[in-house]
């Protein structure tokens, strides 16, 4: 079921989220580095290097360097495809589904929180 807010209820929203996420000791990812990341827990697989770069707009260069943090951080891997070499795939891991999980109940928290 769809919820209703007000732009300026969004708006705060959003900028709790991202305050607690700074504040936070866990990483403090970009706007790029968290469409990556929702985007390969989100979305069936498979997710590539390509893919990603066509979806988001941008280089493969500037892919590659966001899943370089993602990937220091244990958020996302990547290993090559079998089947063609020239790929890259990218795939979950546990630490990322956690974090996600942790962002979702922050999210929804702050959310209730709008309502009160």
């Amino acid at each position: 079921m769809p919820v209703e807010i007000r732009p300026s209820q969004a708006l705060k929203l959003w900028h709790d989220v991202v305050l607690e996420l700074v504040r936070a000791a866990d990483q403090d990812l970009t706007a790029r580095q968290m469409s990556i990341l929702l985007t390969v827990y989100l979305e069936p697989p498979p997710h590539t290097v390509r893919g990603l770069a066509l979806k988001l707009g941008v280089t493969k260069p500037a892919i590659t360097r966001a899943l370089d943090t993602l990937g220091a951080n244990k958020l996302l891997s990547r290993k090559r495809d079998e089947a063609d070499r020239r790929n890259v795939v990218i795939t979950r891991t546990v630490a990322g589904a956690l974090y996600l999980e942790h962002l979702g109940d922050l999210v929804s928290n702050k959310a209730q929180d709008l309502s009160r």
